[in-house]
């Protein structure tokens, strides 16, 4: 993806720096640049923007370690990868979660996830076409 990018998200984050890291990780993101609050990563699919919440609000949150998942939110994102179990065990490491439920989708199996601070989103793993 080359110019400003068409398309892409906003996460505000009380730990910025590690959110930033967790999606550069999970999704295979790379960093474009940082400056001050905002750090921003690119992946061939999409921007992610990850904003600094400002620190006297920041305060005001507990992150929890299991974070406190969030699911009352009207949006939740995706992200393809190769292997859900390799992701799940990512995940755990950068301080998230994999959910164990599953679903088929048409030519992909999706499962849960959360983000060190609770963000829920989707991870899509492709199915494999059958050897012909």
């Amino acid at each position: 993806m080359s110019g400003p990018a068409r398309a892409g998200l906003f996460i505000y984050a009380v730990d910025a720096p590690r959110l930033a890291a967790f999606y550069e990780a999970v999704a295979g993101m790379r960093q474009l640049h940082q400056a001050d609050e905002l750090w921003v990563l690119q992946s061939a699919d999409i921007q992610l923007l990850v904003h600094a919440i400002p620190a006297p609000i920041a305060a005001q949150i507990t992150v929890t370690t299991p974070p406190q998942r969030r699911e009352d939110t009207a949006l939740k994102f995706f992200f393809s990868v190769a292997d859900l179990a390799q992701a799940g065990a990512l995940i755990q490491r950068l301080g998230g979660e994999l959910f164990a439920e599953r679903w088929s989708g048409p030519g992909f199996i999706i499962a849960h996830a959360m983000d060190p601070e609770g963000n829920v989103f989707q991870l899509r793993e492709p199915l494999q076409a059958p050897d012909a």
